[in-house]
């Protein structure tokens, strides 16, 4: 009767141990970064959409340095960021931007997972020319848009105003952030 006795005390033991472990270790190694797509709210699943942060203003300037226009922008500077973008967002005023900044500059490329509304994407040099703008990127496609030289710059807009603008190779922006 002991020896029974003593198994069951381990299995029932061996059976916690799992179920604490269960509800215990996907916390652990969720990525805390990550942004979910829906929460749930009062028994509704509601879109997670990411608010726009006015983070720094972004002007550009033809090359006899008259100004184009100037943007609010947020910036895309880490890697979950980068990763992130203007994914999942339905809307962005006809004044705002996202500005990704990389440490280095060479060829890029972008896509537009995940990402509800076309958008310009204008690359630029490490002295923060235009060299290409992929005009119109069509929502949610996964097709590469590449830029025609090196980048270190690139900054996402509304689909369409580069055109509206008459933003060309060769324009150059200048920004500050209002945050550290």
């Amino acid at each position: 009767m002991d020896f029974f006795r003593k198994h069951f005390i381990n299995i029932l033991v061996g059976i916690l141990i799992l179920v604490t472990l269960a509800s215990v270790l996907p916390r652990f190694f969720s990525n805390d970064e990550s942004l979910p797509q829906q929460v749930a709210v009062s028994n509704e699943i509601k879109e997670y959409i990411p608010p726009f942060e006015h983070e720094g203003n972004l002007s550009f300037y033809r090359k006899d340095s008259t100004l184009i226009k100037t943007f609010s922008i947020e910036f895309a500077r880490t890697e979950r960021e980068t990763e992130l973008g203007l994914m999942y967002r339905k809307s962005m005023n006809e004044n705002e931007g996202m500005l990704f900044v990389f440490h280095d500059e060479k060829p890029r490329s972008f896509w537009m997972k995940n990402t509800y509304i076309p958008l310009d994407i204008i690359y630029l040099n490490k002295d923060k020319q235009i060299v290409s703008i992929a005009k119109n990127a069509e929502p949610l496609s996964e097709t590469s848009r590449p830029s025609e030289g090196e980048a270190m710059y690139v900054l996402e807009i509304n689909g369409g105003l580069s055109d509206k603008l008459g933003l060309m190779k060769g324009d150059y922006m200048t920004y500050e952030s209002l945050i550290d």
